[in-house]
């Protein structure tokens, strides 16, 4: 079977040509850990766990290597500790902050139905390499000290911006990258920065100071995958800057023609039509979705939609995979399985085409095929095991005296003007997939609040 993937780099499907098919490697970006992971940051995870299982079964497990990384370095992670932790001494209150972020993350992605990747590199753990790699960007005339900061000159580097197909003059400073005069160009980026008396740093020979986002991922790639590998994968949101200038300092770092041979980007996600946020209250973890569902509800859920469509999160589509699942774990139980439904993996070949393998398995199961089906759920990460698919929402969760109380203790949070508690259960509702809507009573003027569980 031959594996096509759409490369973000050249803008097609292409066949797949591992540089070594006895050493396929592939690196995904991990996550920053200051904070809960959401639940769109659970779709890159399961997305690529579906490919490192593709590639297993392909080329064996013992000729893939996966690389996720952990940035453990961010200015992010620094504000969260002084929140979290005030008074505790800033490098302490860090491990405190990375250390809980960093088990919670293990936990949802393994709830998730995710294998481990070979390799978890932390970001403290490769300053020395970073500090290296610097240095030989600025021999080689592709970085420059200005303003107590180390640079990357993007205008030094030819056909900077390939991947995201911007234009050198379009080029602005993206996520994390401050426009300042000091800068050749606007989109020059930080690769190493100053640290105050109170802040993370490191020596060097730029002064005491910390790496920028984009340096962390290309010495850690290389360290585990060397200069030039197959794939690397990640969201959408991380073309531009971050993988960008991920494939300029590699590039110009080691005098390579490419990074990695194939990039590949899911899409995003929003919840119930809209987009995610705190402000809107459909802030959702992984960590959240996990105490009313089982791990592969979520995991299918997410699967339903093509990886670099994207996909709407809905009560009402959790539902619909509950359902499935149930009824394939019933036909399953007492079945042995066979080998992987040959249509399954010609879907999944073709860019990880999950809908359509999720057809063939309706299929399968339709034609008593139970043998085919469970082998081919398995090698898409499912166990169809109780805890799995464990759905309490409808089960137990969701009982109106709960609601009824959470009701009542939000408003009365309400009352004593403690909005942050009054935020805190409105959150823990919405999670909990119940709809809330206040009103004054015109009668009396008091504060009402009605709910329902969406569909």
């Amino acid at each position: 079977m031959t594996l096509r993937i759409h490369n973000t780099l050249t803008r097609k499907k292409e066949e797949f040509k591992p540089l070594d098919p006895s050493n396929v490697r592939m690196y995904v970006c991990g996550p920053t850990v200051y904070d809960f992971a959401h639940i769109g940051n659970a779709r890159p995870a399961i997305v690529f766990d579906v490919l490192y299982r593709l590639l297993r079964h392909t080329y064996g497990a013992d000729h893939v290597k996966y690389v996720r990384n952990i940035t453990d370095v961010d200015d992010k992670i620094n504000a969260r500790a002084l929140r979290d932790y005030p008074g505790t001494p800033l490098n302490e209150a860090i491990r405190k902050v990375t250390e809980k972020t960093y088990d919670q993350y293990q936990k949802d992605v393994s709830a998730l139905g995710c294998l481990p990747p070979n390799a978890q590199p932390r970001a403290t753990e490769h300053i020395e390499g970073m500090v290296e790699m610097i240095s030989t960007l600025i021999n080689r005339g592709h970085a420059y000290e200005a303003a107590g900061e180390v640079l990357f000159d993007t205008g030094s580097m030819k056909d900077y911006g390939a991947l995201s197909g911007r234009k050198m003059e379009d080029q602005l400073a993206g996520a994390r990258v401050a426009v300042d005069a000091h800068k050749k160009n606007p989109g020059d980026f930080v690769l190493w920065k100053q640290s105050e008396a109170s802040e993370p740093g490191w020596e060097s020979p730029w002064g005491r100071g910390r790496p920028g986002w984009h340096i962390e991922c290309s010495v850690m790639s290389k360290a585990h995958l060397g200069e030039v590998f197959d794939i690397h994968g990640g969201g959408l949101d991380l073309i531009f800057p971050h993988h960008e200038n991920e494939i300029a300092q590699s590039r110009c770092a080691h005098g390579s023609k490419v990074m990695a041979n194939y990039w590949m980007h899911n899409g995003f996600l929003q919840v119930e039509g809209e987009k995610m946020s705190k402000s809107l209250g459909n802030f959702i973890t992984i960590a959240d979705v996990l105490q009313n569902w089982g791990g592969e509800i979520a995991r299918f859920n997410m699967l339903k939609t093509h990886y670099r469509q994207p996909i709407d999160w809905t009560q009402a589509s959790m539902e619909d995979s509950y359902k499935t699942l149930r009824g394939w774990q019933t036909d399953t139980a007492a079945v042995t399985a066979s080998a992987p439904d040959a249509e399954v993996i010609e879907a999944l070949s073709d860019d990880l085409n999950s809908h359509a393998a999720f057809t063939r398995l309706h299929q399968l199961a339709k034609q008593g095929e139970f043998g085919k089906l469970k082998a081919s759920l398995d090698l898409l990460g499912f166990t169809l095991s109780n805890e799995a698919l464990r759905q309490t929402f409808s089960e137990s969760i969701i009982e109106t005296g709960k609601i009824d109380e959470l009701v009542t203790a939000r408003i009365e949070a309400r009352k004593a003007k403690n909005f942050a508690e009054s935020d805190r259960i409105r959150d823990e509702l919405v999670a909990m997939g119940i709809e809330i809507q206040d009103a004054k009573d015109p009668a009396t003027g008091e504060l009402k609040t009605e709910w329902k569980v969406k569909r």
